[in-house]
């Protein structure tokens, strides 16, 4: 397909000389009635990680060895948000949750699948996104998703420290020039007074700070999904727009 050049895609692939491909239209999983298509290219060779990094600032997100981003007919929903890990204040509602989960510790681990992980995902996909496309993940399918990658990535997991070392939450991370790159996270919902989910998200935050990075990317908050509304509650969260990066509501305020 071609890529508008004045475009941070078209820049990207003008440079690199990048194939883009553009998906057929299926329904959207965030927006009843809406059809959604991509548009992806490969992410393989000796500058991966220099593309990975190049893509995910132009509003891509990464999938195995794959870069994607939206280009749906008529919509501009999703939008691509991260949060500047220097800026972000750590509020009482948010020290709450640190102190709720100060009995796990955080592990650093190669981008290896275990079946212990696959349990705990397919545990968080019955509870949290049953039916959804990635319910009937296999443990081959769950392999792939972690290991099959060129780019500089690795796996958080979440452990409670008095219950024997129970894993209770994952995040897969990508590490770029300038951030951590929330590529997929899931936990344990059962743990629900944990709130998890945001937990990690902190946690990133912090460790985005202690090696000097930037931030964090939490890849795409949909206008109008309440699946995806509590993006917007790690203030303040910066949103892609048509002149680059911007406070959210700054970019809202224009539309």
């Amino acid at each position: 397909m071609t890529t508008d050049p004045t475009s941070p895609a078209g820049r990207i692939a003008a440079s690199k000389n990048i194939r883009f491909y553009l998906t057929a239209a299926q329904p959207c999983p965030y927006l009843d009635g809406r059809r959604e298509r991509k548009v992806f290219a490969a992410l393989d060779g000796q500058d991966a990680t220099e593309l990975n990094d190049s893509l995910t600032h132009a509003g891509f997100r990464r999938s195995q060895n794959i870069a994607y981003r939206p280009a749906c007919d008529m919509c501009a929903a999703c939008v691509s948000v991260r949060v500047p890990a220097e800026q972000f204040v750590f509020t009482k509602r948010w020290r709450r949750v640190l102190n709720r989960n100060r009995d796990v510790i955080s592990n650093i681990a190669h981008s290896h699948a275990t079946y212990e992980q696959f349990s705990l995902l397919q545990t968080y996909l019955q509870h949290r996104h049953f039916g959804a496309g990635m319910s009937d993940m296999s443990v081959f399918d769950y392999a792939a998703m972690v290991e099959e990658t060129s780019v500089r990535t690795h796996m958080i997991e979440y452990r409670v420290t008095n219950e024997g070392d129970r894993l209770i939450g994952c995040a897969l991370i990508d590490t770029l020039a300038d951030g951590l790159s929330m590529v997929y996270a899931f936990f344990d919902p059962r743990e629900a007074n944990r709130s998890l989910g945001s937990f990690m998200i902190l946690d990133h935050l912090r460790q985005a700070r202690n090696i000097g990075l930037a931030y964090v990317y939490l890849g795409y908050w949909v206008r109008g999904s309440q699946k995806m509304a509590y993006k917007t509650d790690f203030r303040p969260i910066e949103a892609l727009g048509s002149s680059g990066w911007s406070n959210l509501d700054d970019l809202l305020a224009k539309i």
